[in-house]
């Protein structure tokens, strides 16, 4: 078993992490808590995290692409990936493999150096062909499940920092200079 700041995982996942090159998220019970607030105008509004901001900048500047793909649309999401300097966003995706096979092509990774972090039991599929697997504290059962990796920390509450802490810390590059808070 390998100790990091959360937990010890075993030495097989901390290699793993070790050689992570691109981290896909899903939004709705990751990025957010998975409420969604509608207002009468018809608006809708999103929390996101600072701390999982700071995480996702973070592994960015370690190197370590980020992408997010989610099923629903959101311009909140346009502008929370743009603040964040991510790139590599696509919405309102039914099969999420197809896309994420896309992405990793367009930036020459393998999915043998891909992460997912998912929470429900449509992540399941794109989880599996992941290298590693995760899942907020608060994810469905089937989706903890397919997880190598169940977060403490539940989705919008910090779940996507503990798994960007994690893969920083297994690549030696935890104290990333000029991460600024987001």
């Amino acid at each position: 078993m390998h100790p990091t700041l959360y937990r010890p995982v075993s030495d097989v996942l901390y290699d793993k992490l070790s050689k992570i090159e691109f981290l896909f998220c899903d939004v709705d019970g990751v990025l957010s808590d998975g409420s969604v607030y509608l207002t009468n105008s018809g608006d809708e509004i999103k929390a996101f995290n600072a701390k999982d901001g700071y995480g996702l900048v973070a592994l960015g500047k370690s190197g370590v692409l980020v992408g997010i793909i989610t099923g629903r649309s959101s311009s909140l999401l346009e502008r929370r990936a743009g603040e964040l300097g991510i790139s590599c966003l696509s919405q309102g995706v039914r099969d999420k493999i197809p896309e994420m096979e896309k992405m990793l092509r367009e930036h020459g990774v393998s999915p043998e150096a891909s992460a997912y972090i998912g929470d429900d039991v449509p992540d399941i599929p794109v989880m599996n062909k992941a290298a590693v697997a995760f899942c907020p504290g608060d994810g469905h059962p089937l989706a903890q499940a397919a997880a190598d990796y169940v977060c403490l920390r539940n989705g919008g509450a910090g779940a996507v920092r503990e798994v960007c802490d994690l893969i920083l810390q297994a690549r030696g590059s935890l104290l990333v200079p000029g991460a600024a808070s987001v």
